[in-house]
């Protein structure tokens, strides 16, 4: 069957993984050439291992890098934690694909618009 695959990864199985392992998953899928959907975002660590990681692989005939995009949880702290200086910063909805099959066209707080190509 010919197609772009696009797996949706549930919040409860990114949960249950080490960063590094969330990390490789991602690498090795999106090599494959998938998109993934993570209903839960990556923390910014994680995210920085992913991109090092993916420069490390980059190789100019076989894998381009990756595209990724995602918003940010809206922040309902509260007076106090704002006064603490606690404020949560995390990340939900993220796609994740190949560089060469899938170009963001527009991104906003609500809306990711992205294209797919074979």
């Amino acid at each position: 069957m010919k197609g772009i695959q696009m797996d949706l990864i549930s919040e409860e199985k990114l949960d249950r993984m080490t960063s590094m392992e969330k990390v490789r998953l991602i690498l090795d899928e999106v090599r494959n050439g998938k998109i993934l959907i993570l209903e839960k975002g990556l923390t910014p660590s994680e995210q920085t291992k992913l991109i090092e990681l993916t420069m490390a692989e980059i190789a100019p005939d076989e894998f381009s890098g990756i595209e990724i995009e995602s918003y940010p949880v809206k922040q309902n702290d509260n007076f106090l934690s704002k006064l603490l200086g606690k404020t949560t910063n995390k990340t939900r909805l993220t796609v994740i694909g190949p560089a060469s099959q899938l170009k963001t066209i527009k991104k906003d707080r609500d809306l990711i618009s992205a294209l797919v190509s074979p």
